[in-house]
């Protein structure tokens, strides 16, 4: 019997004829060729991320529009002067120092998620809790819905002392993933504060104070 007509060999001239993957990404709604640092795309109705070029980011960059998927900014703010009570921060129930929010339009309400070991864990926010923040700090209205994010830190031990950023929400869904990967034990671990406060430096380095004057999506 000849070896050549064998299903091992068939499955090895099958696995030869096969094109190699490519080593790099495509965008997801028009398949052309993108580089590690492109653009992306929410799709309101799941909640999804795509990897888009700069043609297809551009096509849903108008907040005004009735479009089904907004592209997601690169827009970097910093609040200085907001400073959230260690009563406040209980009330929002939240039980870690670190949250990122975001206004769901779909929902019409503030969404929160905190990182864990298995990713982001949605907050319920409690009915008036966030109310009572965004009253006491209106420039924090300026945050685009479902694109753009509130990532709050509070220092451990400290909850008053909290630093506020306005940043692209793919950059909050960057940081859970990289902080479940390097996650050890309960609280993250060694690996996963070296990953936050490098996090965090950058984030200092490309944003500026927001407007104080400003109290909605600009």
């Amino acid at each position: 019997m000849n070896a050549d007509a064998g299903p091992l060999s068939l499955l090895q001239r099958i696995a030869a004829a096969r094109p190699a993957t490519p080593d790099y990404e495509r965008c997801e709604m028009c398949g052309e060729r993108i580089g590690d640092e492109h653009g992306h795309v929410v799709s309101l109705a799941s909640r999804s991320l795509m990897c888009t070029c700069r043609p297809c980011t551009l096509l849903f960059a108008y907040d005004s529009a009735q479009l089904h998927y907004r592209a997601v900014p690169d827009r970097y703010l910093n609040f200085p002067d907001v400073e959230l009570s260690a009563a406040l921060w209980d009330d929002l129930q939240i039980p870690v120092g670190l949250v990122f929010l975001f206004r769901n339009s779909a929902l019409d309400r503030m969404v929160a998620f905190y990182p864990g070991p298995a990713g982001a864990t949605e907050s319920e926010l409690p009915l008036g809790a966030w109310d009572a923040v965004a009253a006491a700090h209106p420039s924090l209205g300026v945050a685009r819905p479902d694109v753009e994010a509130l990532l709050l830190r509070a220092p451990e031990g400290d909850r008053s002392g909290v630093e506020c950023f306005l940043v692209p929400i793919d950059r909050c869904y960057e940081l859970i993933g990289r902080l479940r990967q390097g996650w050890r034990g309960f609280d993250g671990g060694q690996e996963a504060r070296a990953q936050l406060e490098d996090f965090f430096a950058d984030l200092a380095h490309r944003s500026r104070p927001a407007d104080p004057s400003l109290s909605g999506p600009d």
